[in-house]
């Protein structure tokens, strides 16, 4: 778990509970029996299958790794906005999200930390905004459950979040979370104008930039011309890596089963209190903005029928 830097890994858990060490102890002995409970440490060697099924969900689960920090943190990029969520159960996007996590942890982070010659156990996230609707109230659960294991379980492993392409949905629901949210949080939450390229530019090179920072207006962040540089595909280099990642560990010598079908199973623990309540008001301000858009439907309709 800690993959040779234990003080390290002490050190997040004590900043995750602030440097409460009862409370921090507390929180690491909970995710280690969750990682046992859940047999965590083989989730790399239960790839999903079979491959139409992986790239479905690679297509409405937009995260990838796009490259990497001129301090060389990873950058993962997530489409928020064009994220559907639709094309598989609960079951398979969670276990998903824990394999990329793992593969982060087990993988990335340790190479790069080989690479530049110093301890990098923290990455970049960039967030797009893109086509981000109302609709998106259908998913706060399932996003919910997936922030809980972050929260939880790998407390501390992003140094930045960035959030891009911005639409007034996200505005409107920002300025009600975001006095809710601790300071700690709040200083790593970075929301850029546009495509946020000329502020990312400063921390990264341009070929690690995702497709959808690359210029202004590139448009959606679901889909690029360029499948091997688009980094939410399949197609993409981390994406093959990490699958066949997983099958090799799946056929590995201590494999005595052969790979099956079916999702994992991951018990998600329930959210904190405080993530509880960030929920509740983010669906309220979602529900009001639905109403005003409701609201002004029926008064433009009024409008039209006058008008006729």
């Amino acid at each position: 778990m800690h993959q040779g830097y234990p003080t390290e890994t002490l050190i997040r858990y004590l900043k995750a509970r602030e440097w409460n060490a009862p409370k921090a102890h507390k929180m690491l002995v909970d995710c280690l029996n969750w990682r046992i409970q859940n047999e965590i440490d083989d989730i790399l060697s239960k790839p999903i299958i079979p491959t139409d099924l992986y790239r479905s969900i690679r297509d409405s689960q937009l995260i990838g790794l796009s490259g990497y920090s001129k301090e060389g943190l990873p950058v993962f990029a997530i489409g928020v906005g064009l994220s559907t969520y639709d094309k598989a159960s609960v079951h398979y996007y969670v276990q998903s999200h824990i394999q990329i996590n793992e593969y982060r942890d087990r993988v990335v982070l340790p190479n790069a930390t080989k690479k530049y010659g110093r301890h990098i156990g923290t990455c970049f996230k960039i967030l797009d905004m893109t086509g981000l609707k109302l609709s998106a109230m259908s998913q706060i659960k399932l996003l919910t459950a997936i922030s809980t294991v972050d929260d939880l379980n790998y407390p501390e492993k992003t140094d930045t979040y960035y959030i891009v392409n911005v639409p007034y949905i996200f505005s409107a629901c920002w300025k009600v979370v975001k006095p809710l949210l601790q300071e700690r949080t709040r200083r790593k939450v970075k929301v850029l104008q546009g495509c946020g390229r000329d502020e990312l530019l400063k921390v990264i090179d341009n070929e690690s930039l995702p497709h959808f920072c690359r210029r202004e207006g590139s448009g959606s962040s679901r889909y690029s011309s360029d499948k091997a540089n688009d980094c939410f595909s399949l197609d993409h280099p981390f994406h093959q890596q990490l699958y066949s990642y997983m099958k090799q560990q799946a056929m590995g010598p201590d494999s005595v089963a052969p790979i099956k079908q079916g999702s994992f199973h991951v018990d998600v623990p329930e959210p904190a209190l405080e993530d509880a309540k960030i929920v509740k008001r983010i669906e309220s301000e979602l529900h009001k903005i639905s109403g005003e858009c409701n609201g002004l439907t029926h008064t433009l309709s009024d409008v039209k029928i006058d008008a006729a």
